[in-house]
């Protein structure tokens, strides 16, 4: 399962966003492509880009709708009345999930005695560079790789473009093993 730009726009497409499918119709067209090019390096990279261009033109509206709030003396941009830590419990629980450039974002907290006891995050590459799963099933950037041909295995640029497409938030090294693990080469991005 993959999270971001590309599973957002794959759902928008399906589920008849007019612009989405619009820039993904102009895309595919542009590369003479057909739909099967989205599940791939070069899909990730176009989805990005088509989600950029999206928002974009959605820009000036939310603008302009927010700048009517403020014409109309509507300051207030969040619900204020439980940001006083005075006013909050000795013990608290506490999870907010959010949508995020990359994809699918998690935070959980437990607060106890007014101190954070166990926060977790869990991070679109915590999902997208996940190892298998308890069935064995690869996680997103293993399965994405399988099958990717490699010109020059001393310097493997289609593994690292493709590691790449997920926007790892991280340091980025990509190490191209033999099927006994040995190392055969590795590229390291700084």
């Amino acid at each position: 399962m993959e999270v971001g730009p590309l599973a957002r726009m794959l759902v928008a497409y399906a589920s008849g966003h007019e612009r989405v499918k619009f820039w993904v119709d102009a895309v595919l067209s542009k590369l003479n492509a057909g739909p099967e090019v989205l599940f791939s390096t070069l899909g990730r990279v176009a989805a990005r880009c088509v989600e950029t261009v999206v928002m974009a033109e959605k820009l000036q509206e939310w603008t302009m709708q927010l700048a009517t709030n403020i014409g109309s003396g509507d300051y207030q941009t969040h619900e204020n009345a439980h940001w006083d830590p005075a006013t909050w419990p000795t013990e608290a629980m506490g999870w907010g999930w959010s949508e995020a450039p990359r994809g699918a974002l998690g935070h959980w907290v437990h607060i106890k005695d007014g101190k954070i006891v166990n926060y977790q995050a869990i991070v679109p590459s915590t999902w997208n560079g996940s190892p298998r799963d308890v069935n064995s099933l690869p996680g997103a950037y293993e399965a994405a790789l399988v099958g990717t041909p490699v010109a020059d295995p001393e310097k493997p640029l289609e593994v690292l473009r493709t590691v790449h497409s997920f926007d790892p938030c991280m340091a980025c090294a990509v190490h191209l093993l033999d099927p006994n693990g040995n190392e055969l080469s590795m590229i390291k991005v700084v």
